[in-house]
């Protein structure tokens, strides 16, 4: 860089310094919190350490054992099978309650809103105390429900432990249906109503309007809310936890054991394996990343670029 180009930078900088200066607290406190964590988090991950004695460099051991271990790949099936399932429920209950409150066929929308919204901003542990009271054996209403069918007691929470996973979704789903339904709601209300009113002069039904028009628009809102679910099904944590009466294990067989309780039951809750809990906690970053690109390119806009036309010589 020349003398001048030089004295011009920092001539930019000094013009600004104003500015610079009312945002540099942010990329402060952001490189303190954030990124220096990120960073040591990745730097830890190749040694073995306890917290307290000294660290030992062991190159990728712990991605190694990581792969090697059955528990892991125990909690990643389970963490995936509760998503996957919960996901269904999560979008095409967000889309129904969505169209039904655009549609104007019911009468006081905010209310359903706050309502459909509240478990979202409601404790989690309070939440989960519920659904353990809802899904315990002796006392539970569901059990009670299925009783007035004849039907006798099932061990949600415990017996062999294949139950655990199907309280877990019903907690899930009923969780994040209010957030997609209000983020939907949203963008149906952004689409302009000449364009629903277009297609109904050409003579286009109610449901082809939606799948043909509605959802289609609505695709980049749904990519969103699949990225928020996905981040928030490797999250979980808290809703096993209490259903499985505060296992760090996932109950019966491991039957709740997902990935994060995983990780908590390495470092620092369950043990100090702190080098370990961070090559798990990047192993998640990963398949993060992974599945959020692999969204992006399947529901992204796949319509072909148009080509440029090539001039001709005279």
């Amino acid at each position: 860089m020349s003398v001048k180009k030089r004295k011009g930078l920092l001539g930019t900088l000094y013009s600004y310094r104003v500015a610079y200066a009312y945002i540099a607290p942010f990329f402060i406190l952001f490189a303190i919190f954030n990124l220096y964590p990120i960073a040591y988090g990745f730097y830890l991950s190749f040694f073995r350490w306890d917290g307290l004695s000294q660290m030992h460099f062991i190159a990728i051991d712990n991605y190694k054992n990581l792969l090697n271990d059955v528990l892991f790949w125990k909690a990643l099936k389970n963490t995936l099978f509760i998503g996957i399932i919960a996901h269904i429920p999560i979008l095409l209950g967000g889309l129904t309650l969505a169209y039904i409150l655009n549609s104007k066929m019911v009468k006081g929308q905010n209310i359903f809103k706050t309502i459909y919204f509240m478990p979202m901003v409601t404790s989690s542990v309070a939440i989960s105390i519920i659904f353990m009271n809802m899904f315990g054996y002796n006392y539970g209403y569901i059990n009670y429900f299925l009783s007035l069918f004849g039907i006798s007691n099932v061990n949600w929470l415990g017996g062999d432990g294949s139950l655990i996973k199907v309280a877990v979704i019903v907690m899930f789903a009923w969780k994040w249906i209010g957030w997609n339904m209000v983020i939907y709601l949203a963008g149906m209300q952004g689409i302009s109503n000449d364009i629903y009113e277009a297609a109904a002069i050409d003579g286009a039904s109610k449901p082809r309007i939606m799948f043909n028009i509605m959802i289609p628009l609505l695709k980049p809102i749904i990519l969103f809310t699949l990225i928020q679910s996905t981040i928030g099904m490797f999250n979980l944590f808290t809703e096993p936890y209490i259903l499985t009466s505060n296992s760090w294990t996932g109950g019966v067989n491991n039957g709740g054991l997902t990935l994060m309780m995983y990780l908590l039951n390495k470092a620092p809750q369950g043990g100090t394996a702190y080098g370990y809990a961070s090559a798990v906690a990047y192993v998640i970053t990963l398949m993060i990343m992974v599945i959020s690109l692999f969204l992006n390119k399947v529901m992204g806009d796949n319509e072909p670029k148009p080509k440029k036309e090539r001039r001709g010589r005279k």
